[in-house]
């Protein structure tokens, strides 16, 4: 009876990966990632834990996006997410409020490193996504906050997906009226251009 409990006691001391449970991917973002705008199940994140099952790739996906959120605001949530799920993988995606508010570089850079350690501290791997202005911000912010991506993601030697609306646009249809936020049509297309710099961080993947 004492050998059970104590297996049972080293078993809970185990990371959940460790004990037998499904690896987490944890996609830490905003409204593009929170499927704003669409029906459930039809974003890219949903869309994301589809195809891993199709691939043989045992993840859960937990989408802790939120609608409207900040480099402010992920760096006060990143340590309790980060906690409470335990991931493997963390695909960052965030910075997009930021830019369209005018938040000075030095900041955004400041949060985003910081979520970028907190991430990688954890033992996760870390994709970090990109975003684009538009240009009558300006070239030197355009490109400044552009640049910030690539600086943190080097820091940190995390993965760098450039821009998450890489080939969407001159389409408008893959918009919604807003012009902000991505279309249902968009999402497969979304994903396309994840995938391929996310693939490299899941491991090998295990078809039945």
């Amino acid at each position: 009876m004492r050998i059970v409990a104590a297996i049972a006691l080293l078993l809970l001391a185990l990371p959940l990966s460790a004990a037998g449970a499904e690896p987490t991917l944890l996609v830490f973002g905003d409204s593009l990632a929170a499927g704003f705008g669409l029906a459930r199940g039809e974003g890219w994140v949903d869309l994301l834990q589809q195809k891993l099952k199709r691939e043989g790739y045992g993840y859960r996906v937990v989408n802790a996006s939120i609608s409207g959120e900040t480099t402010s605001g992920g760096r006060a949530r990143i340590d309790s997410a980060l906690k409470n799920f335990r991931p493997q993988v963390v695909v960052l995606e965030l910075g997009a409020n930021d830019g369209l508010r005018g938040t000075p570089l030095a900041s955004f850079r400041d949060n985003l490193d910081a979520i970028a350690a907190a991430a990688r501290r954890s033992g996760a791997k870390l994709l970090i996504v990109g975003m684009r202005l538009p240009a009558n911000y300006g070239a030197g912010y355009t490109q400044g906050f552009a640049a910030v991506f690539a600086e943190v993601a080097k820091k940190h030697q995390a993965a760098l997906l450039p821009f998450l609306f890489a080939g969407l646009e001159d389409t408008p249809e893959s918009f919604l009226p807003d012009r902000l936020h991505p279309s249902a049509l968009a999402q497969p297309r979304i994903l396309d251009t994840v995938w391929p710099a996310l693939r490299p961080l899941l491991g090998k993947a295990h078809k039945p």
